[in-house]
């Protein structure tokens, strides 16, 4: 039972710490992985359709198998040496798995360039810098990731390792990391990336809805509008190419009373997309350390609610 609190002090040691930039990442190497693999795989399978499409399942069967078998049995094996090492490798894992501080800070330092600096630096800061994004575009894109980002960041995250500890965590994160380096639709991963696309949309599935209704529900101890969250989270959750990505920016539109989404340029060329909420006020600047605010809540509830999910199923099986 002790073993369970690694989720509540993981969390913990991720608001403390966050990411700090001299501390390798267990993320790049699975990002390193993916494309050692990807670069095998593709000298061995043809370049034609039906070949890109069986070596991007390749990829993602040893992927998955690589990312949950060695966390487990570098974690069994300390365990069995010595528990509290174990105890403390895994709670140093969780931590770092998890990204509530790091969020935080990448999107307040473009409510500091908005702020403080330039639109060009603010641009600069959400990664946009190669659109011609207003102060409000900017806004909107900053609040668009701490909203989406808090779903496939911080509360999938916990919930996979609730239901099967760090094994199951570091295969969620070889998943997600796959969609964001292979699930493109352009001539490249079209084919090579369908599978790692689809088995995130799938992995993510429950999840999403379950970070939506939590930043919905959440918004009930940070004095936001709980009602408005619930109405646009179940009318436009859906407003979006990805089954999962709209969930979460539902509930943050409506908690925020404004609107998010709708059409945008990128790389000069317009690409036109739904709305997400409905303009009651104009997005304003401080809608980044709002949305920032919500998403803590959103994550000490969560991490307080599969801390509880462990607890059971513990008890139960």
């Amino acid at each position: 039972m002790i073993r369970l609190l690694t989720l509540p002090a993981g969390f913990i040691l991720d608001l403390l710490m966050g990411d700090p930039r001299w501390l390798y990442h267990p993320v790049c190497l699975i990002g390193n992985l993916i494309s050692i693999l990807e670069k095998g795989i593709r000298k061995v399978f043809p370049k034609t359709d039906k070949g890109e499409r069986a070596g991007g399942i390749l990829e993602v069967v040893l992927v998955c198998f690589i990312t949950f078998f060695i966390p487990y049995v570098v974690i069994h094996l300390l365990y069995k040496w010595n528990f509290w090492l174990g105890f403390a490798l895994e709670t140093f894992w969780c931590g770092q798995l998890l990204a509530t501080k790091s969020l935080k800070v990448e999107s307040m330092k473009v409510y500091d360039r908005l702020k403080n600096g330039t639109i060009e630096e603010a641009r600069y800061a959400v990664s946009m810098i190669t659109q011609a994004l207003s102060e409000i575009g900017v806004t909107k894109a900053a609040v668009e990731t701490v909203a989406e980002n808090s779903s496939d960041g911080i509360i999938a995250p916990m919930l996979y390792m609730a239901i099967g500890g760090i094994p199951l965590m570091f295969l969620y994160k070889g998943i997600n990391t796959m969609d964001s380096m292979l699930g493109y639709k352009n001539d490249k991963y079209l084919y090579f990336g369908r599978c790692a696309a689809r088995l995130d949309d799938v992995a993510n599935y429950i999840p999403a809805r379950i970070s939506g209704w939590l930043m919905a529900l959440s918004t009930v101890f940070v004095g936001m509008d709980t009602k408005n969250a619930v109405k646009i989270y179940r009318r436009d959750r859906r407003n979006h190419a990805s089954p999962n990505s709209a969930q979460t920016e539902a509930a943050m539109a409506g908690a925020l009373d404004v609107q998010l989404a709708g059409n945008a340029y990128y790389f000069g060329k317009l690409y036109e997309k739904p709305t997400i909420g409905d303009p009651i006020r104009p997005v304003k600047i401080e809608d980044i350390p709002k949305a920032n605010k919500l998403l803590y809540a959103t994550c000490i509830v969560g991490a307080i609610l599969f801390f509880g999910l462990s607890v059971l199923l513990k008890t139960v099986l």
